[in-house]
């Protein structure tokens, strides 16, 4: 179904607004890499798989490369669970087939199933600070935040910390219901440089796809953070 048949002034409203307004509103602006990456994963976040498959040739045409886009939709099995996110990993897979990208792509791993727990402890404490050393040690949950949401996925390469944590906070801020992880995250993001600024800039450029109410939200969450 074209929606430029069947919903005419509908499309001409919100494509001037997400591709025009947003992307040119002055002082929000972001590199077309990053706002992609972020799109994508607010995307996931809100499961919008049709919008999705939609934006990630976009994506890839814009210089998010192959592996930035699997890392993307492997770090939010973590955030939304294997549930939600398989049917993101075919999308992707089928678009990147389509393309003549070759599957599978070059291992990211870092870690081994042997110290994937130290790993993923020293990334907490690199992104949150020390006193993220011995949480690990409270419940076999906080054990496999570490070993295997931060061991497993944020030591991989692909991304930086900086760039994973701007994607969590994409899944958290999409999701909705998760303002406590929110607010951390955004400590997060400003503990590795993704300031105030850019947090807001992230949160305006995927405000089309995730409404007002989240993106509201998700700014109070940031400004908590700072205080």
């Amino acid at each position: 179904m074209n929606l430029y048949e069947t919903d005419p002034e509908f499309m001409e409203r919100f494509e001037y607004f997400a591709f025009e307004e947003v992307t040119n509103e002055s002082g929000q602006q972001l590199p077309d890499e990053t706002r992609f990456m972020a799109i994508l994963a607010a995307l996931i976040g809100v499961q919008g798989v049709d919008e999705f498959k939609v934006m990630l040739p976009k994506a890839l045409d814009a210089g998010v490369n192959a592996v930035s886009v699997k890392e993307i939709v492997y770090q939010a099995v973590d955030y939304l669970g294997m549930g939600r996110v398989l049917p993101f990993l075919m999308a992707a897979n089928e678009v990147m087939e389509k393309r003549g990208i070759v599957l599978p792509l070059p291992g990211q791993a870092t870690t081994t199933l042997k110290d994937r727990l130290e790993k993923g402890v020293k990334a907490q404490v690199d992104i949150f600070g020390e006193h993220m050393k011995e949480v690990w040690k409270n419940g076999h949950i906080n054990r496999w935040l570490s070993e295997n949401c931060f061991g497993d996925y944020y030591t991989r390469t692909g991304l930086d910390l900086a760039q994973r944590e701007m994607i969590t906070f994409c899944f958290l801020a999409a999701q909705g219901g998760c303002e406590p992880q929110l607010t951390a995250h955004a400590k997060g993001n400003i503990n590795l440089g993704n300031d105030k600024d850019f947090l807001v800039k992230v949160i305006s450029q995927c405000l089309p796809y995730i409404g007002y109410p989240r993106s509201l939200n998700a700014v109070a969450c940031v400004n908590k953070a700072v205080e």
